[in-house]
């Protein structure tokens, strides 16, 4: 049984988010951030971001697993990151512990739990991946960077302003 639970799935603010994108010189493998918005996608999206939209997810499932399992941190988020979100989020994570073992996703905070992977034979050992979900979603991305153009893709202000 999974170690996570909506309640102590890791967030992680937009100013950190932002600091870990700018210091990125080009894309890597250290940070994925994964859109699940469905329609309401249109209007901007953070940049660099891969669009699942939630209805498609665990259709797209395998294919991030196999996309994303050297991803140090992978960051989920859908407008407000109430239930899109972190529902993806989780279904990841378990998804993913049961491909490849619990010590395969960073332990959530106050657990106590151990996260160092051992390798078995012949077998690369995966690396503890932390996921999470941003904090407040897109909406309070876009308050924050929306017109940003180094951060923000397709930013359309008229949509976000009685959202």
């Amino acid at each position: 049984m999974s170690r996570f639970t909506i309640a102590n799935l890791p967030r992680m603010e937009v100013a950190a988010l932002s600091e870990q994108l700018i210091a990125l010189k080009s894309p890597d493998n250290s940070i994925a951030v994964i859109d699940v918005r469905d329609g309401d996608h249109i209007g901007g999206h953070i940049k660099g971001s891969r669009w699942v939209p939630s209805h498609k997810f665990e259709e797209w499932l395998p294919t991030l697993l196999r996309q994303l399992e050297d991803t140090k941190t992978v960051v989920f988020h859908c407008a407000l990151s109430k239930q899109r979100g972190p529902s993806a989020a989780l279904r990841y994570i378990r998804e993913r512990e049961a491909r490849l073992g619990e010590e395969s996703v960073e332990a959530p905070a106050g657990t106590g739990a151990q996260t160092s992977p051992g390798e078995e034979e012949g077998k690369k050992a995966p690396i503890a991946q932390k996921v999470c979900v941003l904090r407040g979603g897109f909406q309070k991305w876009q308050e924050a960077h929306g017109p940003n153009e180094q951060l923000t893709e397709a930013y359309v202000k008229d949509l976000w302003e009685d959202y």
